[in-house]
């Protein structure tokens, strides 16, 4: 399955939480956090890529093929699939406040269709609210360089690096925990070796953000290392790059500034809001004589939907598709399978295994 060329939103608590995972755990996570932010944001799956909530219970089911995560000639290959599932079916969130204690498992009911070459999970609500849990902040990466790398390790420092612009220290007991090493590399040294040093060399070689690092002692004891962030030009994305510039660009050179007032006082968005669906925002505005009559004509079914906003989004891409194709429409009808998020999770811990 081709790796679409996009920026993805992860939270930093799941950024800087502990855990182990191999390379194809990692990338299940990866398209995890893809498929929340699609669906939350109203737009489409592609292809067998799928969420749903669970008639039962609060729960959502994601359906993705296998080569969504595995690559090349592994595309088939159901023993890394089933593997990746069964080590991931052991891992749990630990969430622990003044009230209680209490332990998530990551995923649940895992299945592989092999006739239809398509793996199966549910999540449960407490641990989809909380990868998507901003209270600490975000990460912003490239999901297609994410995919070529062949380390979990360079995975995890490029999350931890991408967009980075100031130094950064961590004490090397918090580095093991935080990649579920503490208990392989007793030597800082050997911690250095197999860990930093190849994470360093394959971020200078594909990834656009890297870094250099310095130790820091205490006494004859290294305790601590400081990160400097690097970029590295010729490693970005271009048409991503290009794609970024242009929502940059003052709003108003891209759509009627009337219709900027309009989404921002009658539909809520924030101006970065507008900026990050300014394509189909700019499309929209192109097909549609009266834009903001017709934004008008939309927000009564808006407002009846659970998510207002990705109505709106889906109900221009429809508009769209309806005037390239020469089907035109006064009104749009759109669904939106999202929920809106509750309070997230706070306090959680870290991601343990089994």
């Amino acid at each position: 399955m081709n790796i679409t060329s996009k920026d993805v939103v992860q939270s930093y608590i799941l950024t800087t939480a502990r855990y182990n995972f191999n390379v194809h755990e990692k990338r299940i996570l990866f398209r995890i956090v893809e498929m929340q932010q699609e669906m939350l944001a109203g737009n489409k799956l592609r292809g067998k890529l799928n969420v749903c909530n669970s008639l039962f219970d609060k729960s959502y089911d994601f359906e993705m093929p296998l080569s969504a995560f595995l690559t090349g000639e592994e595309d088939k290959n159901h023993a890394l699939a089933k593997n990746a599932l069964i080590s991931l079916e052991k891992k749990f969130f630990d969430y622990e406040d003044q009230q209680e204690w209490k332990r998530i498992r990551l995923i649940e009911r895992p299945k592989i269709k092999k006739y239809e070459q398509t793996v199966t999970f549910r999540l449960h609500e407490e641990i989809f609210e909380a990868l998507l849990n901003f209270s600490k902040g975000y990460r912003k990466y490239e999901l297609k360089t994410a995919f070529e790398f062949q380390s979990t390790y360079t995975m995890r420092f490029y999350e931890l690096f991408s967009n980075q612009k100031s130094e950064v220290i961590w004490s090397v007991e918090n580095l093991k925990i935080m990649f579920g090493v503490e208990n392989k590399y007793k030597q800082t040294g050997d911690f250095i070796k197999w860990v930093i040093k190849p994470a360093q060399e394959e971020l200078n070689e594909k990834s656009p953000y890297s870094f250099e690092f310095l130790t820091l002692k205490t006494g004859k004891k290294i305790t601590a290392i400081k990160f400097y962030p690097v970029y590295i030009a010729k490693n970005m994305d271009k048409d991503l790059e290009t794609k970024r510039l242009e929502k940059q660009l003052h709003l108003s050179w891209s759509i009627d500034l009337g219709a900027v007032q309009y989404l921002k006082e009658h539909y809520m968005f924030s101006e970065v809001e507008i900026k990050n669906n300014i394509d189909v925002f700019r499309e929209a505005s192109k097909v549609t004589p009266d834009f903001i009559l017709w934004l008008s004509e939309v927000k009564a079914k808006a407002n009846r939907a659970n998510n207002p906003k990705g109505y709106l989004i889906n109900a221009m891409r429809k508009q769209i598709a309806q005037k390239k194709t020469g089907k035109e429409k006064t009104t749009t009808r759109s669904r939106t399978d999202a929920n809106p998020i509750g309070d997230l999770l706070k306090g959680m811990k870290a991601l343990r295994t089994q």
